[in-house]
């Protein structure tokens, strides 16, 4: 038997089925979905939804609306996640947080939870449970000195000496009186009400001496007028005859 008649013998045994030539001519997507625009909607798994329908076309996708023009899908508004999340999954279209990290993150630095550390050296800030950094600045009490020193390790100011005040450039003592001139004195004084001093100095005037009342030694002192006058109109014996 040749070639020939072979082919034909085997065709003759197992024909060509008209159907598989049939679906040879068209595609895929026609064979599977047809044309169902203005009919339904299909989301991503095959499932078929009605006009006016309402679908999530995949579990991380937003929703859709079917309509005769296929699906229109808007994006919802999401719900805000924890800003120390540390993994996140979408769902129906809006991020959810699945994991929120355990520790504090400030300046990119990690904090355990109330680990306290310093910014500065009167900012004092605090990792709490919620992952949040609360800082908080020291109320420093006023100085009772005008010449304060401040130490690198200590926020407030502190005093070595004082309490104290300035005559000019000059620092006084609290209860010291200084004699700026003859004629001038200076002290410190306490604000009203309250321990502290006021920065400057109070200064008076020292009362000047009367001249009158201190008399020059080189002019003879004045006799009282009622003695001069007796002595002027006292009567003498030998004038009489």
């Amino acid at each position: 038997m040749n070639s020939r008649a072979l082919c034909l013998y085997i065709a003759l045994l197992y024909p060509i089925p008209k159907t598989l030539t049939e679906y040879s001519t068209n595609t895929d997507s026609e064979y599977e979905f047809g044309d169902y625009r203005g009919k339904w909607c299909l989301d991503d798994h095959g499932f078929v939804y009605s006009i006016g329908e309402v679908y999530y076309p995949s579990p991380s996708a937003c929703p859709c609306t079917c309509t005769e023009d296929g699906p229109v899908c808007i994006r919802p508004k999401c719900p805000r996640i924890h800003p120390r999340c540390t993994r996140i999954k979408y769902k129906s279209c809006c991020p959810v947080c699945e994991a929120v990290s355990k520790v504090c993150v400030y300046g990119g630095k990690m904090y355990r939870i109330f680990e306290e550390f310093r910014l500065s050296r009167c900012e004092r800030c605090r990792c709490e449970p919620n992952r949040e950094v609360y800082c908080s600045i020291s109320d420093c009490p006023a100085p009772h000195c005008v010449n304060p020193t401040y130490e690198p390790n200590h926020c407030c100011p502190v005093c070595y000496t004082g309490p104290n005040c300035f005559v000019g450039d000059r620092v006084i003592s609290a209860g010291e009186w200084v004699e700026i001139d003859k004629q001038t004195v200076c002290y410190c004084t306490y604000r009203d009400g309250t321990w502290q001093m006021h920065p400057h100095a109070t200064c008076e005037q020292r009362p000047l001496p009367d001249p009158d009342l201190n008399p020059s030694p080189s002019e003879p002192p004045e006799e009282d007028e009622t003695k001069q006058m007796d002595r002027d109109f006292r009567p003498r014996l030998d004038w009489i005859p």
